[in-house]
């Protein structure tokens, strides 16, 4: 059947752009969408409601013919290969990410990313420890836990941002500083991770050892790499479209699978090759040719994604992710408090700020992904999709509501009156003007 590839990856491609157009349509974020439909396909068994309608019917030529049409929606044969796509979705998000990081722009944001971004991933980080306690988790489990309440999405905020147009904002240079510090403590967590879960380090010298070598390559790639960028742009000097994108390309996958083969997450090497690449003078024609791939296997990472989850094995894990999801909202209005605060900018900016910062997306999936290939605990990934699925959806709509919502609470910020002047007054002032 393994001439039915292609046919099965084009029914997937076509899905996920169903999808993603009834998602814009609705002017939600497409990654609820991707994950859904994924979940929804990909399994053998008939969704509940579609075996019972061919149980009523008892007709063996219409059971028969479903059965070969639902064949093509299991992705039997396809599927390692849509993983496969998954996986460069991760690597063309995170190289995407280091482009947009730059490290001047980390040292330029100063107060925002040290200050905001500190107390945000203490407080989230803490709301992890709190639900894996009540989860009653093992320890690795507990540390994937954290993570992956601690992760903004990166993806959704910046959608969110410019759907509402608040780029110019005055908290949105505050949101994109704490977002930068978390992105970096997300980089150290998964990092953290790989020792722990995938190298089978069981000691904490053994785990020390692998954070430290993690440490030691991401510093490496932040010192050398400014120093090499000059010669790769004069590599990428006046090269056609064709070798300009090779060498990008083949420089981002031998420096990601060798941050693998030194068990580092290969999409950590995948961010410091943008990190690298973000100093490039050709920075904007890296982007403008890596945008479609990133969008495109972005897209099939969470389809993916989906693809990996029995849908009815979710049942345990809604209450908890519901209750992490209050939780994390909560805590991320906390820190946005306090980084208004830090700034100086109005109180109200605290709700634009939390609500923007509770998105949840690609970064707790790549470390759900790491429990699952450290063979932990199943209900890490029933977890993640609930929670990541009512945050992105969530998230969102709180944000695009958010003035209402401090105006109903604590009504309108009013201007300071201007102190009126009398008749007398006026015909003193004209008086001394003329």
């Amino acid at each position: 059947m393994t001439h039915i590839i292609i046919l099965e990856i084009g029914i997937a491609v076509l899905l996920v752009a169903l999808v993603g157009l009834l998602a814009n349509r609705l002017r939600f974020s497409v990654i609820p969408f991707f994950i859904v439909i994924g979940m929804l396909l990909g399994n053998e068994e008939y969704p509940t409601f579609i075996s019972n309608f061919l149980g009523q019917v008892d007709n063996p030529s219409l059971t028969s013919g479903f059965n070969v049409v639902w064949s093509f929606f299991t992705f039997t044969e396809s599927k390692p290969f849509i993983e496969f796509m998954g996986r460069l979705g991760v690597l063309f998000l995170l190289f995407y990410l280091g482009l947009e990081f730059s490290v001047g722009r980390l040292v330029k944001s100063g107060k925002s990313i040290v200050t905001g971004g500190a107390l945000y991933v203490l407080i989230n980080f803490v709301s992890g420890l709190f639900i894996g306690w009540l989860m009653d988790l093992p320890f690795k489990e507990l540390m994937v836990l954290c993570g992956l309440m601690t992760s903004s999405s990166t993806a959704i905020v910046a959608k969110v941002l410019t759907d509402l147009k608040r780029t110019a904002n005055a908290e949105t240079e505050v949101i994109m500083g704490m977002i930068m510090f978390d992105d970096l403590f997300i980089a150290m967590h998964i990092s953290f991770l790989s020792g722990l879960i995938l190298t089978g380090g069981t000691s904490f010298a053994a785990v020390a050892g692998t954070s430290l070598l993690a440490l030691g390559f991401i510093l490496t790639f932040l010192i050398l790499g400014r120093k090499l960028i000059p010669f790769i742009d004069k590599l990428l000097q006046d090269k056609s479209s064709e070798l300009f994108i090779l060498i990008i390309f083949s420089l981002l996958f031998v420096i990601a699978g060798f941050s693998e083969t030194i068990h580092v997450a290969e999409a950590i090497g995948a961010l410091m090759a943008g990190l690298v690449f973000a100093d490039s003078k050709y920075i904007k024609k890296i982007e403008a040719m890596v945008l479609p791939y990133k969008d495109f296997f972005g897209a099939m990472f969470f389809f993916s994604f989906g693809l990996s989850i029995d849908i009815y094995s979710l049942g345990g894990a809604i209450g908890w992710a519901a209750l992490a999801a209050i939780v994390t909202i909560i805590g991320n209005v906390a820190s946005g408090y306090f980084a208004a605060r830090f700034s100086k900018l109005k109180p109200r900016t605290s709700f634009d700020i939390g609500f923007t910062l509770s998105a949840r997306g690609e970064f707790s999936i790549i470390m759900a992904n790491i429990g699952k290939a450290g063979g932990l605990l199943p209900v890490i990934q029933s977890f993640v999709v609930v929670y990541v699925l009512i945050l992105s959806i969530v998230s969102p709509l709180l944000t695009k509501e958010s003035r209402n919502m401090w105006n109903g609470l604590f009504g309108k910020d009013t201007p300071p009156s201007k102190p009126q002047k009398s008749l007398s007054d006026l015909e003193v002032s004209v008086k001394e003007s003329s």
